[in-house]
């Protein structure tokens, strides 16, 4: 529907909200200065959108039964055949359901935009596309993807691949767990807080959080932009090195992008880590939520490092345990305006508006019951802040996220990479159905403390599995400078060719 003239109460209602104080006199002349706005609008609203072409045909797919959906790893199944040839051809996709497909649903965890169907296909849909990969279904994810466990999406749990009822880790749960499963070669996942890596631990695949803007976010539901990102999960190194590949680069529409640095990922494949350095970092391990065995673990998965010929020393960088709580006012006040209050977009940048998303989300006030604890708890605080504080923690945390980028870049300046736990612990018990909401948020947001600092700082990071701990996978995560994703894949693919990780 087009804009319309405002009423006299609609004014006083905009009024109000602004604090102001209007006569009648006012609100009349206000009503006739917006007779402009109202007319340019209606030439906007006339007007056909501009949105890039769909290439590839396809059908709604299905929703599949309990019964093939045992892990409900699945929101949606279906079968988008790409180009006929390309260097993925033959490779199954999982797309993790925040990502848009044109034609099919999207409802990225939440009840409130079920049956919401996009229009366009994603920058990195159809790159994998036009590479040749057959997309074979969405992925369930959690609650507008505000959770590192897998518990809150709407359609229920997301089951651990090794053990049912257990995490399998988010929000990018379902991707994770199909791989894990083998009911696809590759997945899309997003990581705002480590939600590529975390599950990537859990499940014991290859997840790789690139440098920000390296992969356009174009076509994908945001969290909020300063930590948006979106890349590849995979069962080996070389099929993540090679997706990445495939999807990495500018794309003209996303403001995330700033000069990417692209490379050929697979020819860091087989070279090695002779000479290597690689940083242990002190303060990702021990934490006051950490699990001795999985600090075991990994520090054992760092002596292979060092077997196979690469320096590992332990260094300190004290400001990683501050990491959790700068990326705190970024992740919930950018959340809370951008996805939130922006109807999924917010304003201030170029990009990619898909509108019909905006229109599907903006109700969601409405249906506020049904939101997830971990989002009415963000939203909330996160509308507190802002009208009681304004902007000036985002933006403090913002500037301070810098110093913490260099604490970083000042041992990656003497080493190739930093390794420490994907996870401090292994993967938990889902909470029960009558969980109390404080146990509920617990089991949610315990596990972020090493990923999310990274989202804040932009640096590539990777989880590699590294052994299993009560039947259940754990990793060890790989940092590298800004844009030198080829490093880490070439010191995580040495690691995998060494041997059976499951032995480990």
């Amino acid at each position: 529907m087009a804009v319309q003239q405002p009423t006299p109460e609609q004014v006083r209602a905009a009024g109000a909200e602004m604090g102001l104080s209007l006569t009648d006199a006012d609100v009349h002349s206000f009503i006739g200065l917006m007779k402009g706005c109202v007319d340019a609008y209606g030439v906007v609203d006339a007007m056909p959108d501009h949105l890039p072409e769909v290439k590839y045909a396809r059908t709604p797919g299905r929703f599949p039964s309990a019964e093939e959906n045992k892990h409900n790893a699945w929101y949606v199944k279906t079968s988008i055949k790409g180009a006929e040839s390309g260097p993925l051809k033959g490779k199954r996709i999982g797309v993790k359901d925040n990502i848009m497909v044109a034609g099919v649903p999207m409802m990225n965890g939440n009840a409130v935009l079920e049956g919401y169907v996009p229009e366009i296909d994603a920058t990195v849909v159809t790159r994998l596309l036009d590479a040749g990969a057959e997309i074979v279904g969405k992925t369930h994810c959690e609650s507008f993807c505000l959770s590192g466990s897998s518990f809150t999406g709407a359609k229920g749990p997301v089951h651990n691949p090794y053990k049912m009822g257990y995490s399998a880790g988010g929000s990018s749960s379902g991707s994770a767990v199909v791989v894990a499963i083998g009911e696809a070669d590759m997945a899309l996942g997003g990581d705002q807080g480590g939600s590529i890596r975390m599950p990537a631990g859990w499940c014991g695949i290859y997840g790789m959080k690139a440098t920000h803007g390296l992969v356009p976010y174009t076509g994908i539901m945001p969290i909020e932009i300063y930590v948006d990102h979106t890349g590849p999960m995979t069962a080996t190194v070389a099929d993540n090195a090679l997706m990445l590949e495939v999807i990495a680069g500018a794309d003209g529409y996303d403001p995330r992008q700033y000069s990417p640095k692209v490379a050929k990922y697979t020819e860091a494949l087989g070279k090695g880590i002779e000479g290597m350095k690689i940083a242990l970092v002190k303060e990702g391990f021990g934490r006051p939520e950490s699990e001795k065995a999985v600090d075991e673990k990994v520090r054992q998965g760092a002596q292979m490092f060092q077997k196979l010929g690469a320096t590992v020393e332990e260094v300190s960088i004290p400001l990683h345990l501050a990491g959790a709580a700068l990326w705190t006012p970024i992740g919930v006040e950018g959340l809370t305006q951008t996805m939130m209050f922006g109807d999924g977009y917010g304003l201030s940048r170029q990009d990619l508006f898909v509108t019909s998303l905006i229109d599907k989300l903006h109700g969601w006030r409405l249906r506020g019951n049904e939101m997830s604890e971990t989002t009415k708890v963000w939203t909330m605080f996160g509308a507190y802040v802002k009208k009681y504080h304004g902007t000036h923690y985002y933006g403090k945390a913002v500037n301070l996220s810098r110093r913490l980028r260099e604490a970083y870049d000042l041992v990656l300046n003497q080493y190739d990479l930093l390794l420490m736990p994907t996870l401090p612990m292994k993967a938990q018990p889902m909470p029960p159905a009558d969980a109390s909401r404080e146990l509920y948020f617990q089991r949610a947001t315990e596990m972020i403390g090493n990923t999310c600092p990274f989202d804040i700082t932009h640096h590539p990071a990777m989880s590699v599995p590294c052994g299993m701990i009560d039947g259940l996978p754990t990793g060890l995560m790989l940092i590298a400078k800004h844009w030198d994703e080829s490093t880490i894949y070439r010191a995580a693919h040495a690691f995998e060719q060494s041997g059976n990780w499951k032995q480990m």
